[in-house]
């Protein structure tokens, strides 16, 4: 069987949440952890991964939560949580404060299979799986089919709300069928949290001329006329020529190349009788400050394990325009449209 490279750009995120039911800091005050999950892929029609159980750990030892539905695998397909939406794993559950480390168990599968990880393409389904496994702290899944997602990251619950993005870089982390194998695979070094006091959103849409002027550009480097358009997020004043595209950490970036932070996928917008009449991105959890953003048609090009470029022969990636000075505000949404001046509404 034949597959052709298929590769998500995206970044996918969960949120991770403790509440506080007393303004007291005393430690024996437990906190109330939430966890969900949310994404913001750009090329795939079903990423669904079956969660098993969440682990927190620290020095005292492990507190697990199962995240089981009637004794069934909770099944979320990211393709359905994007930008700011979640989809909630853990609710409700107190926590004594302190310092924690966390582990994620999904079902993992090498093999098509409809009641494990997978994801879907046009072509049909085809085996999700990670490489990590083990338990969190002593605790934890230990079953052959077990997935570990480990946030070496430690955080802490502390009295009060406290509330963390569990952001999965899939543009790197995800990795479409290669060589010999017929699954993909998720890298689990792929995720970090993020405060939510420190993030905000952004959003816009993307002018019909810009998605038309991106493709023409496509054309002309030979490409086929099959275009998976998405916004690439990047640090601040990051020019246009410098703005590359995702690699593995043993492909190292040169010269004025920049790395982006992650990537959205832009969706189309319908009106009441399922005609097209737009099409927006969203970034749902950005850490606070001024960013940079570029469009691109050909997302589908980006290979997370390679140095993709405009020169290349078949697989050629660019970005095609840039918006500058995109202020990232504290639990707010800035809009920004490609270009600045596109007014959706005219």
């Amino acid at each position: 069987m034949k597959h052709t490279k298929t590769i998500l750009a995206i970044a996918l995120t969960g949120l991770l949440a403790g509440c506080g039911g007393s303004d007291s800091s005393t430690p024996d005050t437990p906190g109330i952890f939430n966890l969900g999950v949310s994404d913001n892929p750009a090329d795939a029609e079903v990423v669904n991964i079956a969660f098993k159980q969440v682990v927190l750990k620290n020095s005292e030892g492990s507190i697990s939560f199962d995240v089981a539905e009637g004794g069934e695998l909770k099944h979320v397909d990211l393709l359905l949580v994007q930008g700011q939406e979640v989809e909630t794993l853990v609710s409700g559950q107190s926590v004594p404060l302190g310092e924690y480390q966390m582990c994620i168990y999904i079902q993992k599968s090498e093999t098509a299979n409809a009641e494990s990880s997978y994801v879907e393409t046009a072509d049909g389904i085809e085996g999700l799986t990670t490489n990590s496994n083990g338990s969190c702290g002593g605790v934890g899944a230990e079953d052959e089919d077990t997935g570990r997602l480990f946030f070496n990251k430690a955080f802490t619950i502390a009295a009060g709300t406290n509330t963390f993005v569990a952001e999965f870089n899939l543009a790197k982390g995800l990795q479409a069928p290669h060589g010999a194998h017929d699954y993909w695979t998720l890298k689990p070094t792929s995720v970090q949290l993020v405060n939510v006091s420190d993030v905000g959103a952004i959003t816009g849409q993307i002018s019909p001329e810009t998605m038309a002027s991106c493709e023409s550009a496509a054309v002309e480097l030979g490409l086929a006329d099959v275009y998976s358009p998405a916004v690439y997020l990047y640090p601040t004043a990051t020019a246009l020529a410098d703005m590359a595209d995702f690699r593995g950490d043993e492909v190292p970036y040169l010269l004025t190349e920049v790395a982006p932070i992650a990537s959205a996928r832009v969706n189309e917008i319908t009106d009441g009788a399922e005609a097209v009449i737009g099409h927006e991105y969203e970034f749902g959890f950005v850490v606070a400050g001024d960013h940079s953003l570029g469009y691109t048609c050909v997302a589908q090009n980006d290979d997370p394990d390679a140095a993709n470029k405009p020169d290349d022969l078949t697989d050629a990636f660019f970005i095609h325009v840039d918006e500058q000075s995109v202020d990232v505000i504290l639990e707010e949404t800035v809009e920004r449209h490609f270009p600045i001046d596109f007014d959706p509404d005219a």
